[in-house]
């Protein structure tokens, strides 16, 4: 009987966490097993992963109200993205230092996030049925806009704009001097000459993490999770359905704008004009690659989706490269990154367990 209940549990436990995130977490562990065998310095490994997971979970995490509403996967998220560059650059611009220059950043960031997703939730509102499509519309053209804004915009700080003409944003700004690692050298522990935990990044993911999952257990956030299941209950109970969406488009734009500051003081580099085009894919599959669906996300599958995504993601080139004894880092990089986000959206349809 005791052999039976123990059958029984594994059985429940490969129903709920599904056969493909079994596959893709034994294939990571694979790889942690064979980098020291190909030269691989398992210390790093592990260093530069969970490096990538807090430079990237909390834009995973900015999935979440959007799909809790209804509204399904943000592919407008480069929106939001715009938004925290917006803050970056004027933090830059006032010049700002240290780390009040990243406290200053998502300050400045938050108006424009709240802005751009009011006006994004109002036009998602006139959509309904054909959110996705019409959020990836909504992404690409505001990075094409942008592309023109940059050049346009009144900055001044030697720092950002073009040195010959005096105008202009460049396209990739140092974060050198400003908010560089503000977040990877808060509290962080080092353990011999590889491994770094990047502390300040975890900090500030789980922060933001208990207050989504706060606010989703609140009064509100329940209105917002009656909206996705089920609009036509939640109407005759009275929610105000396009509010409630709206709420949600706009603090996952806010989500993604503090997202892109997090990644930027520990990338080093703020990546205007078409750098925000490349972000949304990678935080929509790593939400479904930890088990979320179109109409429902849990703070389980950020972590879980970000740690494997971003996993595979470091590991794969790097143990690739001593295997074969050739740097072929980027074009692994490149075809694994675009074989995970094309398997994650050809199981965009599953429901989470």
């Amino acid at each position: 009987m005791r052999k039976m209940a123990i059958i029984e549990k594994i059985k429940d436990f490969i129903h709920n966490f599904g056969w493909p995130r079994i596959i893709i977490g034994l294939f990571l562990f694979s790889l942690f097993i064979m980098a020291p065998f190909v030269g691989v310095n398992i210390n790093t490994s592990l260093s530069d992963t969970l490096t990538r997971f807090g430079m990237n979970s909390i834009m995973v995490l900015a999935m979440v109200p959007m799909i809790h509403s209804g509204c399904g996967l943000n592919f407008g998220l480069p929106l939001g993205i715009i938004a925290g560059l917006l803050g970056g650059t004027l933090a830059i611009e006032f010049n700002f230092v240290g780390p009040i220059s990243f406290v200053m950043a998502m300050i400045l960031s938050t108006p424009f996030a709240i802005v751009f997703g009011w006006a994004y939730g109002k036009l998602l509102n006139r959509v309904k049925g054909g959110e996705m499509m019409i959020a990836t519309y909504v992404g690409f053209s505001s990075v094409a806009f942008m592309c023109m804004m940059w050049l346009l915009l009144p900055y001044s700080s030697p720092t950002m704009v073009w040195g010959y003409a005096g105008r202009g944003l460049r396209t990739t700004i140092s974060t050198e001097g400003f908010y560089l690692h503000v977040l990877n050298d808060f509290l962080s522990v080092r353990i011999g000459e590889h491994f770094v935990l990047p502390t300040g990044m975890f900090l500030l993911f789980a922060i933001l993490a208990l207050i989504i999952w706060a606010f989703l257990h609140s009064k509100k956030g329940t209105a917002m999770t009656a909206v996705g299941s089920n609009p036509v209950f939640a109407k005759a109970c009275g929610i105000d359905i396009d509010r409630t969406r709206t709420l949600s488009v706009i603090l996952s734009t806010w989500l993604g704008a503090i997202g892109i500051l997090v990644y930027q003081q520990s990338f080093g580099f703020i990546q205007l004009y078409m750098g925000p085009f490349f972000m949304a894919l990678p935080a929509v599959s790593a939400i479904l690659i930890g088990g979320a669906s179109v109409n429902k996300a849990s703070i389980t599958n950020v972590i879980v989706g970000t740690f494997l995504f971003q996993g595979i993601l470091t590991m794969t080139p790097s143990v690739m490269n001593s295997v074969i004894q050739t740097d072929m880092s980027e074009v692994i990089r490149i075809v694994v990154s675009n074989g995970m986000i094309l398997y994650a959206l050809t199981r965009k349809t599953e429901a989470t367990r």
